[in-house]
């Protein structure tokens, strides 16, 4: 279970985000938008949408500002998506900036999945499920794979209680907690079909596309500049070349596989540069060659051969498993 804190909860803070102008808070808004913008190359359609409900929550202000009728918004969401296409980093995001509203108490968001929230014996779930949820209140608790929550195949399966307390909490404490679902469209949809009370607490569903090549490359760049590296000409012919064939294979996971791509790229450019210690340039220690790219095992004959083997190969490496 991980927490990231995004800006530490104060009673001072929290009175200052709800006594804030709608004016104020769309400065602020405007900020972290733009912050978001810079983080995730690409994903138009995902930040139209939280910029649509940024909206949404500022109008809102702006009327009670104003004496009109507001209602209270449902803010629990839906990301659909492949591996990679940046669901966690939005959802840290969109934590903020309700807490920048004073829709919720903290800035901060707990990640979770079904091993943190499922008993494996009988009482076992419910205080787990109840813990993450004390640790998640005022902010964002993320779920990721949450169709795991339900595997109907199985009758001794604890997941369905822990189903039934989210729904309980979602629903009384939505003033006070967002909940986000995460994973694979597909089963996500069969997920909420499955649980119509749970379909109906979420009022958001939110697609993340996966990246193009040219944006996997400008990611790609982006993570080298952050890390003091780049590539030569022929390694950025490579990495294209590279991307193009690691796309049509399966396991295959976006960002987050350009970002091990390229730290393999640099154990093997590491390894090169010892080989000969004492005439390392500092240009040299910087540029990533053609041959630290071609080294992959995308690019060798064997995987040709034997793309299973390959195939687990790279989803392991992709997954942090070797």
């Amino acid at each position: 279970m991980a927490q990231t804190t995004l800006d530490a909860a104060t009673p001072e803070k929290v009175q200052a985000a709800r006594n804030s102008t709608a004016s104020e808070d769309r400065q602020a808004i405007a900020a972290t938008l733009q912050q978001l913008d810079r983080e995730l190359v690409g994903l138009v359609p995902v930040k139209q949408r939280i910029q649509d409900i940024a909206a949404l929550l500022l109008v809102d202000k702006l009327r009670a500002e104003r004496g009109l009728r507001t209602g209270a918004p449902s803010l629990h969401m839906s990301f659909t998506g492949n591996p990679g296409t940046g669901k966690t980093t939005v959802a840290m995001r969109m934590a903020q900036i309700l807490h920048q509203l004073g829709y919720l108490r903290r800035g901060h968001l707990v990640a979770v999945t079904r091993d943190d929230l499922v008993g494996q014996y009988i009482g076992h779930t419910a205080p787990k499920t109840k813990e993450v949820l004390k640790k998640a209140m005022g902010g964002v608790l993320f779920i990721d794979e949450a169709y795991y929550l339900y595997r109907p195949e199985n009758e001794r399966d604890y997941g369905q209680e822990s189903i039934e307390i989210l729904l309980q909490v979602m629903e009384n404490n939505r003033d006070d907690l967002v909940v986000i679902f995460a994973g694979y469209k597909d089963r996500m949809d069969r997920f909420f079909s499955s649980n119509p009370g749970m379909s109906s607490r979420v009022a958001h569903h939110i697609d993340f596309p996966d990246y193009a090549p040219e944006e996997l490359e400008k990611i790609a760049d982006i993570m080298l500049e952050d890390m003091q590296y780049r590539f030569d000409e022929p390694a950025q012919q490579a990495f294209s070349q590279y991307i193009a064939k690691r796309m049509q294979q399966p396991y295959f996971a976006n960002a987050r596989s350009v970002r091990n791509a390229l730290e393999r790229a640099r154990l093997r450019h590491a390894s090169r540069l010892m080989r000969d210690p004492d005439n390392v340039s500092d240009a040299a220690l910087q540029t990533i060659g053609a041959q630290d790219i071609r080294a992959s095992r995308v690019f060798s004959d064997a995987s040709s051969a034997n793309p299973q083997a390959s195939n687990q190969h790279d989803r392991q490496q992709d997954n942090g498993e070797t």
